[in-house]
Order: C-alpha cells, then sequence, then structure tokens
C-alpha cells in the first residue's frame, strides 16, 4: 500500500509532501488500518479549514480525500504526522 499526504497552506503556505510504501513492513496491517480509517473520515473535494491553518490531500492506492485543520478526525491526524515524519 501506497501513501501520500500533501500538506498545503499554513501561515507560511509552504507546501509539504511524504509518503509511505507499507509492502513488506512488519506493521503494514496498522498502516493499513489506519489509512483505511482515515480515508473513510474525509472528503471527495477540499474542505474549507481556518486561516493560516493546513490542508491535508490523503492519498492511499490511488483513493484521495481531502481534510483541514483543525477538522481531522484522531485517525487522520495519526497517518498524517507518521507519513510526514517517516515518509520520503
Amino acid at each position: 500500500m501506497r501513501i501520500r499526504i500533501r500538506r498545503t497552506g499554513g501561515f507560511a503556505g509552504i507546501e509539504r509532501v511524504a509518503e509511505v510504501d507499507t509492502s513488506g513492513r512488519p506493521d503494514a496491517p496498522e498502516w493499513h488500518a489506519l489509512a483505511e480509517q482515515a480515508l473513510a473520515a474525509g472528503r471527495g473535494r477540499p474542505t474549507n479549514g481556518v486561516p493560516d491553518g493546513f490542508h491535508y490531500e490523503i492519498t492511499v492506492d490511488g483513493r484521495t480525500v481531502h481534510a483541514a485543520d483543525p477538522g481531522l478526525t484522531e485517525e487522520q491526524r495519526t497517518l498524517v504526522s507518521r507519513v510526514l515524519k517517516e515518509g520520503a
């Protein structure tokens, strides 16, 4: 499974993109469950957030949803944080 996060917005407006491939990872089932929960709670179109907040595009194996601060679910926030931390 390929999980890609694209973060835009924020005060400086800097875009950040990271991706994780879960193939062969011992923790892949945990990533898969988290990704499915994040997708289920997302929206098909970009959402309105707060001024200077971050907007997220979450793509998992070609399926994309959108979320924005402060409206991320706990699962979305965890997934975004993990991918941005571990992804290349």
